[in-house]
């Protein structure tokens, strides 16, 4: 081994800090979960006590492995404000918090119609603070005398490059990652990023992710061991992260550095699912939708719609576990699938976050024989099915089967979820579609979405961190000059083709599932 390389992966739950050889195998890794702090009853990054940590792991893989480079990966929707003194001047609220409708309100009455800003930034409507310009908006309100110390607004990524630094940029990934911030059909800092005042706060010059940004600090290299020329590359944007690996192995291709024939579906808490296409745009009747254009670390556009699959899963499967004392996971069954798409009168329905996913109005809920339960009241209730209340003697038996019918359920609203984030995404006949994350694991999932996509092959994928690897390829090729292509031959992917089944019952259950959805609205 010539070199290693070490990865910053920052995830909203899992922070991870991780060393590759310079054949990009990982070597190392180390995670950590770090609570919220609380500012001024707000969820907040801790911001200082990530950076001890960080500093520390990269102390301990400095003795350990010949590290050459840093790069930094991180999720999306954050930016943090910071001083003279390079350190952070507000909080940095959690982009989850939900500021209340009078806010959006004032912003949309200040920066314009939220189609308009669709269509300029690429940027759907989030609720919450999903939207970074919302966060700096809230920021400046909220904490006006701070903000008055701002000397610089830098994207996520590149604030953590920076604090390993010294030095500041932007790349291409993290500006055009649902902002508002970054026009997309003009190619520079939208009129939001202007009206905001953070235009002239913000680096000007827009770097590829694997750009170097400088090498490491003396301040840096004094805590953690590491040589002082070990350089640090721009960042990049999680998702966008994840796509190298299958960017290098499947080409970069044939228009505007993009590659042709596959949409990936990276699932996690967020399902993200990212169509690398020719050219930006929104047809009308996509605007106000939950759709997005990404772009790519080559530039490109990536058409991309998103939802909370993964914390979907989680929170249903904890309730449900709950209510029947059942810990396992059941694992397919056709028969059980066959008979709930058949029958048509059990549903599950998002959103568990409202103004999330691709059913933003939606609230989430079951809904059986036309009864309606609320996800925020089923913790208060006995049972979970209102058709079905079991008397304190009945079997356990019985209990199973109604926990099994609801993980079951459960599934198939996450497979109906997905099926419309491709649509949005832009799904066409013969395009591949790659699923890896958490997701790939669940048979069941992934047994009713190939089924359900039969002019598309569906594949799985056996890449466990490609966030952390597609950062590590930015890294390599920053040390080697080498363009992404040439990277393939240093690992493997294997692309397992689902198989599909025949079930003709998914059309007209689809059809009543999406007519329930629009029932209920916040």
């Amino acid at each position: 081994m010539e070199y290693a390389i070490a990865v910053i992966d920052i995830g909203m739950t899992n922070k991870k800090v991780a060393v590759y050889d310079d054949s990009l195998r990982q070597l190392d890794a180390k995670y950590h979960v770090f609570e919220p702090k609380n500012v001024d009853g707000l969820p907040c990054h801790d911001l200082a006590a990530m950076e001890e940590w960080f500093l520390a792991e990269l102390a301990l893989f400095a003795g350990k492995h010949p590290i050459k480079a840093l790069a930094v990966t991180a999720h999306g929707a954050t930016f943090v404000c910071v001083n003279q003194d390079g350190k952070p001047a507000v909080p940095c609220v959690l982009y989850t918090h939900e500021p209340g409708e009078d806010f959006h309100r004032r912003f949309y009455k200040r920066f314009g119609k939220a189609e308009e800003l669709q269509a300029r930034t690429g940027t759907p409507a989030f609720k919450a603070m999903i939207n970074p310009a919302k966060g700096l908006f809230f920021a400046q309100e909220k904490f006006g005398e701070e903000y008055k110390n701002v000397a610089a607004v830098l994207p996520y990524p590149q604030y953590w490059s920076y604090r390993f630094t010294g030095k500041m940029g932007i790349e291409t990934t993290y500006m055009g990652n649902h902002t508002y911030l970054w026009d997309q059909v003009d190619n520079t800092f939208s009129t939001v990023a202007r009206d905001l005042g953070v235009a002239s706060l913000i680096p000007g010059t827009l770097h590829k992710s694997w750009d170097i940004l400088g090498t490491i600090s003396a301040d840096v290299a004094a805590k953690t061991g590491l040589p002082k020329e070990t350089i640090v590359t721009m960042g990049i944007h999680d998702s966008n992260s994840a796509l190298l690996p299958h960017f290098a192995k499947k080409g970069v291709g044939k228009a505007n550095g993009f590659s042709d024939g596959f949409i990936l579906n990276s699932t996690g808490t967020w399902c993200v699912i990212m169509n690398p296409v020719a050219q930006y745009g929104f047809a009308p009747e996509e605007l106000g939708k939950v759709v997005l254009f990404n772009i790519s670390a080559f530039g490109a556009p990536i058409k991309t719609a998103i939802f909370l699959g993964g914390l979907e899963f989680e929170s249903w499967s904890a309730l449900f576990t709950k209510k029947y004392g059942r810990r396992d996971v059941p694992g397919w069954d056709e028969g059980l699938y066959r008979s709930i798409l058949r029958e048509r009168n059990l549903f599950l329905l998002p959103e568990l976050t409202p103004g999330s996913g691709q059913f933003p109005a939606s609230k989430a809920r079951i809904v059986d024989n036309g009864e309606t339960l609320y996800f925020k009241t089923m913790n208060s209730l006995r049972y979970c099915f209102p058709n079905n209340k079991r008397a304190d003697h009945e079997s356990s038996d019985h209990k199973k089967s109604d926990y099994e019918k609801l993980i079951a359920v459960l599934r198939i609203s996450l497979v109906l979820q997905t099926l419309t984030a491709l649509e949005r995404a832009g799904i066409e006949k013969g395009c591949e579609v790659y699923t890896e994350g958490g997701f790939r694991k669940d048979e069941s999932y992934s047994r009713l979405l190939a089924s359900a996509l039969p002019d598309n092959r569906v594949f799985l994928t056996d890449i466990d961190e490609a966030t952390a690897l597609g950062a590590a390829m930015t890294a390599k090729i920053a040390l080697s000059g080498k363009p992404l292509k040439d990277l393939a031959a240093d690992f493997e992917v294997d692309y397992r083709e689902q198989e599909k089944g025949s079930f003709p019952e998914l059309g007209a259950y689809r059809e009543a599932w999406l007519a329930e959805a629009g029932k209920e609205m916040v």
